[in-house]
């Protein structure tokens, strides 16, 4: 079973950028296809972006293309999230695992966009 740490998260205003990390521990990782999701007080948790196992392909949801980019470095089994052109309603704790969520859940990481 893979265990994943994130870290990153802050506070920052409307329009600035932050860059999330998620270190990953399973030796399988090389060959998993990751993901970020998110979850807002009230809201379902989400999926925000995906990732194959190599970086070769990606994906987002219509709320943040354009604005996230997801990026891996299998060396270093991390996994990241750039985040610019922030708005309040990215206000939220942001979690990584594998695209089929067959990790356990981390702590997730908050971001918080003030206007």
């Amino acid at each position: 079973q893979v265990q994943l740490v994130e870290s990153g998260g802050g506070l920052v205003q409307a329009g600035g950028s932050l860059r999330l990390s998620c270190a990953a521990s399973g030796r399988l990782f090389s060959i998993t296809a990751m993901a970020w999701y998110r979850q807002a007080p009230g809201n379902e948790r989400e999926l925000v972006a995906t990732i194959t196992s190599s970086g070769g392909s990606t994906n987002y949801a219509d709320s943040v293309k354009g604005r996230f980019t997801i990026s891996r470095d299998n060396a270093k089994k991390t996994v990241y999230l750039q985040m610019n052109s922030l708005n309040p309603e990215d206000t939220a704790v942001y979690y990584c695992n594998t695209f089929s969520r067959s990790a356990y859940w981390g702590q997730g990481t908050q971001v918080t966009v003030s206007s």
